[in-house]
């Protein structure tokens, strides 16, 4: 009951709001497309596509694949373009991206096993963004124990303390 609560708040955020999805696999763009069902979506499979539409139109948010497309790259010019950017991998689950997603500039970083939860992140990401605070905060509160699992243990985060400090002062 609460996880059918939280999504129904995170509907609420994400109705209506314009995203840009970009994957390489056509599957993982349709099954995030209909978990999103309720946003305008824009969903391409290549770093050219995807840089095209972040030159030439507005995006409320940007989910970006690491692997395949370049999403480093894709991410840069979201950054540049001021349009939040939620990291989206299967393969790149190392703490190295996960803190260069971070200091790149992402506002969250997904594992592919977690998407069937997306409407929940992008909503994050879009409340964070509403109230100028870093969405970090919310991610250690929805994946902290999911990567200190997959990391071994919550160490991981003292290697760049000062980074996630600094990502998630503000939040409440």
């Amino acid at each position: 009951m609460e996880f059918d609560m939280v999504l129904s708040q995170a509907e609420r955020i994400i109705n209506g709001k314009r995203l840009l999805i970009v994957d390489d696999e056509k599957d993982v763009l349709d099954t995030l497309a209909s978990l999103l069902h309720i946003c305008k979506i824009d969903a391409v499979l290549s770093f050219d596509e995807a840089k095209k539409l972040l030159e030439t139109s507005s995006y409320d948010l940007a989910i970006l694949d690491i692997m395949g497309v370049d999403g480093y790259g894709l991410l840069d010019l979201a950054v540049k373009r001021k349009i939040p950017a939620l990291m989206l991998t299967a393969h790149a689950l190392s703490r190295e991206d996960l803190t260069l997603s971070a200091k790149s500039g992402a506002s969250y970083f997904v594992p592919k096993d977690k998407m069937s939860e997306i409407a929940i992140y992008v909503a994050d990401v879009l409340a964070a963004k509403g109230e100028s605070k870093s969405a970090w905060g919310k991610w250690f509160e929805r994946l902290g124990g999911f990567f200190d699992q997959k990391f071994g243990s919550p160490d991981w985060r003292d290697r760049d303390k000062d980074l996630w400090e600094r990502m998630t002062r503000g939040y409440s």
